[in-house]
């Protein structure tokens, strides 16, 4: 029991418990924005149609509704926007300023190890050999 109790109080999970909760709420927030706000603007450019950009290609089964994926895309959009802009930059802010606090060196990228540049470098010879250039440098 002790070992379940040290996993759950690790901050992965709960970082992880409470981004699920905030997401949910969120993406709730965001339909509602999108479905009676954004929905009835790109309905407009459908014209006098009811149906806003969506048509029926033979009957009502096969609705199409371009108007629908505009607003899955915008929703999509809005949501990554504000998730990288009100989580994910200040909280990466907040960690930068607190390892500066406490001394400890700046992240450092991670070096590509020994195997990827060996690989890298036997695919590039193998190319040249068999009449190809050499594929662009990452």
């Amino acid at each position: 029991m002790k070992g379940f109790k040290d996993f759950v109080m690790q901050g992965n999970v709960i970082d992880l418990a409470v981004g699920v909760v905030i997401g949910s709420a969120f993406t709730a927030l965001i339909g509602a924005f999108v479905d009676n706000l954004i929905q009835p603007i790109i309905n407009v450019f459908g014209g006098g149609n009811v149906n806003g950009l969506a048509f029926k290609i033979t009957n009502d089964s096969t609705l199409v509704d371009i108007g629908g994926i505009l607003s899955a895309i915008i929703a999509f959009l809005i949501t990554a926007a504000v998730v990288y802009f009100v989580f994910v930059l200040p909280i990466a802010h907040a960690r930068k300023l607190d390892r500066r606090r406490r001394g400890l060196p700046e992240e450092e990228e991670t070096a590509i190890s020994e195997d990827i540049v060996l690989l890298t470098e036997i695919r590039d010879a193998l190319v040249v050999q068999h009449g190809g250039t050499t594929p662009p440098q990452a």
